[in-house]
């Protein structure tokens, strides 16, 4: 398969650390994932559902206390306890090496050691990178199989480099006190005990594509980014391409897989998902900001997605898709999620794998964070660019957050420092989904709160640098807000399809077509210049929802003052003035 020195050593090293039985080497082809399917289904790590109704798709069941991604058991282990910054749990790289050997330590007796050389991003394009898993879990060998690029090909593109992620993950007794997901952001290394649940043991997700990631980033001069990158393309072909961030449970999948309403598209409209997750963006030769998405797959929640929400997402799922803690149906063998349909079944397994009858139970059939690991190639609006490698031109950058009053529909910075501020200050109120109060702001800068693998502050730092670096280049910042609530706590903007109406006039302040009003946080659009048509919706409802509140806003300033002392002395003086020109603004 390879003879790169530094892959075989590691190897070596960690198979004399856990001891497998024996070893597979992960070609990816088709006949080797249909007997390691066959394998997982012999011993009931999977269940093979209806292949009439679900071509190739199976069922997985993790264990009940391993369900989520575990922020509290998540840590960066950078040599200096500062470089991992006030937003992350940190453990000194030498001490952490120590205890998850010893954890890890003859954890593959009895089982088999999967090596999978996988490709973040299309195989040998100058955006991609690469990594290599070791795994004594089926299901995230064939995970890593839809989300990322496998096979023979990442070897030879790899060639005799050191530049690779290492990555070791054990299942171990799945002994949540003993659950660590280390990041070594310096050894570009990853480590996973004790956990199979996906977010915390495909390492190429969250843990390499972004912690790593942005690591890498920063120092190589490039963006690691939790963006959703989308094509827009107009009556005349014309295709313009938007990234957009957004903290969990804020549409981020809907948005990213929208269609058009149909006055849209009788005109031609169309959009196009490049990716619904992850950004990784450089600077080309053109002096651009350019963006691919380093994913092959969508990891998405399958609860509330239906034909009505999101149909795309849903075609996704028709085949090829392994769906991880949902309902299983054996009337006829297939799946079922709260929100898919309003008729659950009667005669069902719920997601902890005991009888259950939708029609009566109070008990939910599937885990609220259940999964469905789907290929982007399924996906009906997939982009065409999306396995080019070249990466797509980023017109404009796009945050967004659940805020019920407070943040206007949709305002533009004022210019790149000014956006990065926007970026930072982000910030969405906890919903009834969330455990504690409603309501509560949480403060989420570039929905990267979680996923930075080194200071925020110096994150902060480098989206500056880059504004710099791109110059008259970088694309315009727009922030958006898609909750604003009315008096009886009903939405008030349509959202799903209709949001297209808005990215439009985020295009058209791209290409300077359209006017904007200056208000104290920037740009907000004149109300007649956001389509209606076909809407029934009045010109004073968008007045109301784009107006910007003085009061509100220097409640806002004072938040944000009381989140930025965190990042102490670590936080950029341009982010300084932003603030300050904020307050003065309000006065």
């Amino acid at each position: 398969m390879t003879t790169n020195k530094s892959v075989l050593g590691w190897i070596d090293e960690m198979k004399q650390l856990v001891s497998p039985d024996k070893m597979v080497w992960i070609d990816g082809t088709k006949e080797q994932i249909e007997a390691l399917r066959a394998e997982a289904c012999s011993t009931g790590e999977m269940i093979k559902l209806n292949q009439e109704k679900l071509p190739d798709c199976y069922l997985h069941r993790t264990a009940v206390n391993d369900v989520a991604r575990v922020e509290d058991r998540t840590f960066i282990c950078s040599r200096r306890e500062e470089d991992a910054g006030p937003t992350n749990h940190w453990k000194d790289p030498q001490e952490a090496y120590k205890m998850l050997y010893d954890i890890a330590r003859g954890s593959y007796k009895g089982r088999t050691m999967y090596v999978i050389p996988y490709s973040m991003g299309p195989v040998g394009s100058k955006l991609s990178k690469i990594g290599v898993e070791l795994t004594d879990s089926i299901y995230v060998v064939l995970n890593m199989c839809i989300m990322t690029r496998v096979g023979q090909k990442v070897w030879d593109t790899l060639g005799d480099s050191d530049e690779w992620v290492r990555g070791l993950h054990c299942k171990c007794q799945i002994d949540a006190e003993k659950r660590y997901i280390c990041h070594f952001p310096e050894d570009n290394t990853i480590i996973s005990v004790n956990s199979g649940y996906g977010g915390n043991v495909l390492l190429g997700k969250k843990c390499f594509a972004l912690r790593i990631a942005s690591f890498l980033g920063k120092n190589q001069g490039w963006m690691a980014e939790h963006m959703l990158i989308l094509g827009i393309e107009n009556p005349k072909g014309e295709i313009k391409y938007v990234a957009a961030a957004f903290p969990s449970a804020c549409g981020k999948t809907n948005l990213a897989m929208l269609i058009p309403p149909e006055g849209y598209r009788k005109k031609g409209y169309k959009v196009w998902t490049v990716g619904d997750d992850i950004a990784w963006m450089r600077q080309g030769k053109d002096g651009r900001l350019y963006a691919i998405n380093p994913e092959n797959g969508f990891f998405g929640v399958a609860p509330g997605t239906n034909a009505h929400s999101n149909p795309n997402a849903l075609a996704s799922t028709k085949s090829g898709t392994i769906f991880t803690n949902v309902a299983h149906n054996l009337d006829d063998n297939t799946v079922w999620w709260e929100g898919l349909d309003k008729n659950p079944p009667k005669n069902a397994v719920d997601w902890t794998g005991e009888p259950w009858d939708g029609t009566t139970s109070d008990k939910k059939g599937a885990h609220p964070n259940s999964r469905f690991t789907a290929p982007a190639k399924n996906c009906p609006c997939v982009s065409p660019e999306f396995d080019k490698g070249e990466g797509v031109p980023i017109s404009a950058i796009i945050f967004g957050g659940r805020r019920a009053q407070t943040t206007p529909l949709v305002y533009q910075s004022r210019d790149w420092n000014n956006g990065v501020f926007v970026g930072s200050i982000m910030a969405s109120e906890t919903t009834a989904a969330a455990t504690g109060a409603v309501g509560v702001v949480r403060r989420d800068p570039m929905a990267m709160l979680p996923f930075c693998g080194y200071n925020m502050g110096d994150y902060f730092h480098h989206w500056i640098e880059m504004g710099e670096k791109l110059g008259g280049n970088a694309p315009k910042i727009f922030n958006v807000n898609w909750f604003r609530l009315d008096d009886q706590g009903h939405f008030i903007w349509p959202g799903f399809g209709d949001n297209l109406r808005v990215l439009e006039w985020i295009i058209k302040r791209c290409e300077d077509k359209v006017d904007a009003n200056e208000t104290a946080i920037g740009y907000v659009p004149k109300a007649e210049d956001i389509n209606l048509e076909g809407l029934d919706f009045s010109v004073d409802t968008l007045k109301g929802i784009l107006d910007v509140s003085k009061d509100q806003w220097t409640k806002e300033a004072e938040g944000i003052e009381e989140f930025y002392k965190k990042f102490g002395d670590k936080l950029p003086k341009e982010l300084k003035e932003q603030l300050e020109i904020l307050k003065s603004n309000l006065k």
